[in-house]
């Protein structure tokens, strides 16, 4: 192997490395990016692209009434004592009164981070196919960060301390599964334009990557 093909092996495997390390700070500027890109389509008052192929999709296309159904039983499992009750589950069957705490603080964080930031912007929600009523503004979807931060400090505690792997696996993938729908459930009952959903998705991502770097750590730690 040439000298010039060692040293490119050599870097190749050095920024593999380096990404390796810094993940979470890959994916919160990542999702930096794609929310202050929505935000700038969002203040010049425009309906994106994105938005029209959405609701072509999950409303034009999708909608019946079993899936409505469904639809429904995922967005309700942001309503707020859902939440509660996951909540009080984790504290109950977690080892420790650390990780309800730390599950609780990632809530109410991410609950008063989302009112903050849907006050600041005022975007309207969509109007005129609404399958559900919903009040206040539209941007970034409140269920969609929540489901993201919850869930996905879940994700985190499970691949962090779950040995099994299998069990990680599953419960992961489950966890995932939820996020995804949840935002797939708001676009459909026609509450929430799919760059919000979006949005909510990247502002709870760049969330969890401080929490689960700098908070949740310092929560586990007092269970050990």
């Amino acid at each position: 192997m040439s000298n010039l093909a060692k040293r490119s092996s050599q870097l190749a495997r050095s920024m593999a490395g380096l990404a390796r390390r810094n993940v979470r700070l890959l994916v919160a500027l990542a999702a930096a990016l794609v929310f202050l890109y929505l935000l700038e389509e969002v203040g010049e008052g425009e309906i994106m692209k994105l938005d029209t192929l959405a609701y072509r999709l999950f409303v034009e296309k999708l909608r019946s009434d079993p899936i409505t159904s469904v639809m429904k039983s995922f967005t309700g499992l942001l309503d707020i004592p859902v939440l509660l009750v996951m909540t009080l589950i984790v504290t109950a069957f977690a080892p420790g009164k650390a990780p309800g705490r730390c599950v609780a603080a990632n809530l109410i964080g991410s609950l008063v981070l989302n009112v903050v930031l849907k006050q600041i912007i005022q975007r309207p929600r969509p109007d005129g196919f609404r399958l559900i009523a919903e009040t206040g503004y539209s941007f970034p979807s409140g269920h969609s960060m929540i489901s993201m931060a919850f869930f996905g400090l879940l994700v985190w505690m499970v691949w962090t301390y779950e040995k099994d792997r299998r069990f990680r696996l599953i419960w992961c993938a489950l966890f995932s599964l939820i996020i995804v729908m949840v935002g797939v459930s708001r676009i459909y009952l026609g509450v929430h334009y799919a760059s919000d959903v979006l949005a909510g998705f990247c502002v709870s991502l760049i969330w969890l990557a401080f929490y689960t770097k700098v908070v949740a750590p310092a929560f586990m730690a007092q269970g050990e």
